[in-house]
């Protein structure tokens, strides 16, 4: 693993905006192309792996909060549990989600946090890097099968849907969100499904025949949403929310994955895992380094880092409530940049990397995106 000074392509943002990827250069400069991530396939297996793991161990995970009933310590409202508990049952089909990992290209990769029920950064990941390594490393290869598995995945979950009418719904105001949702849609739209795009605000309730609404009075009966569980189980439509009425993609059951809080519950249930840094929820395992995180925080928010006398913290929205307490194990630098690698699980496989790098060791929503390729190593018979 080593971080390489590139040359930028004359024209890279003329080829993003070609694609959709419109917000490249917000905050200073989202987007690098200056550099990239350089892997050695044996690496990229290491990561893939990991990968396969943690998703596993994530479904497990799953199931036991439901059996065991520890939705208690997640602080998971007793109203949001019956859904969560449904959707489970009827195993109603999750699309995508992302790993945050700690790797430096020779211990195992250390999961950081999962985000598993709005994930972006998807776009980026998936086209953008791939059109910038076969336009400058054509003899290189790329950890990226994302837009085939996306395909496949809405494939299958239009075989086992009794629509074909797929609703895109996010936050009207956000670009990024805004340009992560067409390209969902898209893939969708080269799956087989009917499309119709629309803001969270103008879905509607239609209370004399008891069913959700677009802007167009047309029933709402599958719906992908960029747009958090927990935001919406405190809308005024939440009450209304049930599968028979709406199916939900990511599902209710991505509600225990999305929470900081299953960091706590991995070590206790799979303590020692080469894949996971020891975390608690009442209080840190070693008082001397760990990092803080708010059960529900977003984007770096109210992130706290202990390292000895050294502490380093984030403002934020979310400095009220509980926190999990997980271990502090430095990112690795490379040139004074400090990467998290974001790898993705599409349906029940991985699926491919995106790099996010700052000079901090709290990543936030102005990380920058560097893309990456890996060589395949020559063995000596």
């Amino acid at each position: 693993m080593q971080r390489r000074t590139m040359s930028a392509r004359p024209d890279w943002p003329g080829r993003l905006e070609q694609i959709g990827f419109t917000y490249h250069s917000a905050d200073s400069g989202y987007w690098r192309e200056d550099a990239a991530y350089e892997f050695s396939d044996a690496e990229i297996d290491r990561v893939e792996a990991a990968t396969d793991v943690m998703h596993r161990l994530c479904l497990e995970a799953v199931d036991r909060v439901i059996r065991e009933d520890r939705f208690g310590d997640l602080q998971i409202p007793e109203g949001w549990r019956p859904r969560i508990v449904d959707s489970w049952e009827r195993q109603e089909p999750s699309l995508y989600g992302r790993f945050d990992l700690r790797y430096d290209g020779s211990s195992e990769p250390k999961l950081i946090e999962y985000n598993a029920d709005t994930p972006t950064s998807l776009l980026e990941a998936s086209v953008a890097q791939w059109f910038w390594v076969q336009d400058t490393r054509p003899d290189a290869d790329q950890f990226n099968s994302l837009h085939e598995r996306l395909i496949r995945r809405w494939t299958q979950v239009r075989h086992e849907s009794s629509t074909d009418l797929l609703h895109f719904a996010c936050l009207r105001d956000s670009e990024e969100d805004r340009q992560n949702l067409v390209y969902l849609a898209d893939t969708a739209l080269q799956a087989g499904w009917r499309i119709c795009t629309l803001a969270v605000d103008e879905i509607g309730w239609d209370g004399a025949n008891r069913r959700f609404v677009d802007q167009t009075d047309t029933p709402i009966e599958m719906l992908f949403k960029l747009y958090p569980w927990e935001w919406m189980n405190q809308d005024a439509f939440a009450a209304h929310l049930s599968p028979e009425k709406l199916s939900v993609i990511e599902p209710a059951w991505k509600q225990v994955l999305s929470h900081k809080g299953l960091l706590a519950l991995l070590w206790e249930w799979f303590p020692g895992h080469p894949n996971l840094l020891p975390a608690a929820l009442s209080e840190p395992i070693d008082r001397t380094s760990y990092v803080q995180k708010p059960f529900w925080s977003r984007e770096g928010a109210n992130v706290t880092i202990v390292s000895g006398a050294r502490v380093m913290s984030t403002e934020g929205p979310y400095d009220r409530g509980a926190s999990v307490f997980q271990q502090y194990c430095p990112l690795p630098e490379f040139a004074g940049w400090h990467p998290v690698l974001g790898s993705w699980v599409v349906g029940e496989e991985p699926a491919g990397m995106g790099i996010r790098e700052d000079r901090g060791l709290i990543h936030g929503n102005t990380s920058r995106f560097v893309p990456h390729f890996f060589v395949k190593e020559v063995r000596v018979p």
